[in-house]
Parts: structure tokens; C-alpha cells; sequence
């Protein structure tokens, strides 16, 4: 599996192969969609909300008839309605609640961190995939530990417990 590099507005994104053809796949069905609703295709802007001192807080997804300037969502039904991510969330609040499996949407962000680390990839380029500034946020709240590798950290420290080193130090005092 490869990289496709997309550049977006803020920044340069890399993307799996597999999930940009998707993409690509999902964005000529929704312009399918757009010829055949035509104006009646909702559309949508965004716009930024500031604090009284002017500072930017947040953006605001607002639905509009202005044709220029439109965001192009992902996340939409056939006559471009915004939906959210509620409706990628959703089976896995099947799995979760129905099979009893703790499962959430947001947890293959940690599965993939904890993955990518574990097959060698670097902690500082998982975090950039991740969107983190800090190596430290994707550290902390993504990579998580297994069974296998707390075994294998000991099993480490037993060795390097075991070597002449050690012995000879323990020997020398």
C-alpha cells in the first residue's frame, strides 16, 4: 500500500492508496448527485466565529445558496444534506451496543497509531498523519500497550539482566 499526497489549504495530507480511491470513487457519485438535484443540491460555506476581541474561536458550517466559496462535504446524503460524521459513527454504536464489543469510531485512530508503531514507523510521522503538533499528545493518548509487548519489554529486561555484563558488575562489588 502506498501514499497519495493531497494537498489541502493548511497543510499537506497523506492518504493510503486504498481510502483515496474511495474518495475519489464517493466524490464522482456525489457530483452525480449534484447534476441530478441541480439547484435544489444543498450547499454549504463556512464561516468563522470570533470572540469580542476579534480572535478566531471556532468555524461554523452554514447552509447557502451562494455558488461560489462552497465547501465540498464528505459526509452527505444524496441531495448534498450535511450530515456529520454520525453516520460513519454509526455502526459502530451497533458493534458497541448489540455485540457487546467496546468498540468506538474514534478508537481506530489509537489502533492505527499503536499498528504503525509497533511495524516501525516513526512516532513523529504518525502524529503528522494524525494532525498533532506534538509527538507527546499522539504518545499519550494514542499508543497503547499489549499483552505481547509488556511481555516482550520484560523478556528484554531479563536478558539484558542475564548478560556478562551485568554479571561482571554484580561480580565486582
Amino acid at each position: 500500500m502506498g501514499t497519495t499526497k493531497t494537498t489541502g489549504s493548511c497543510r499537506e495530507v497523506y492518504i493510503c492508496d486504498t481510502l483515496h480511491s474511495m474518495l475519489y470513487d464517493y466524490k464522482n457519485l456525489q457530483n452525480k448527485y449534484r447534476k441530478e438535484y441541480g439547484k435544489k443540491y444543498k450547499r454549504y460555506i463556512i464561516e468563522e466565529v470570533r470572540n469580542k476581541y476579534g480572535k478566531l474561536v471556532e468555524y461554523k458550517i452554514i447552509q447557502s445558496n451562494i455558488k461560489r466559496n462552497y465547501i465540498k462535504m464528505v459526509f452527505t446524503r444524496k441531495d448534498g444534506t450535511y450530515s456529520g460524521t454520525d453516520i460513519i459513527k454509526y455502526p459502530f454504536k451497533i458493534i458497541h451496543h448489540e455485540l457487546g464489543v467496546n468498540c468506538r469510531f474514534y478508537d481506530l485512530r489509537g489502533s492505527f497509531a499503536t499498528i504503525s508503531l509497533r511495524n516501525g514507523c516513526e512516532i513523529k510521522d504518525i502524529a503528522e498523519v494524525l494532525g498533532h503538533k506534538s509527538v507527546e499528545t499522539t504518545e499519550k493518548n494514542y499508543i497503547s500497550s499489549s499483552n505481547e509487548t509488556l511481555k516482550s519489554t520484560i523478556k528484554n529486561f531479563e536478558n539484558n539482566i542475564q548478560s556478562d555484563v551485568i554479571n561482571n558488575i554484580i561480580k565486582y562489588k
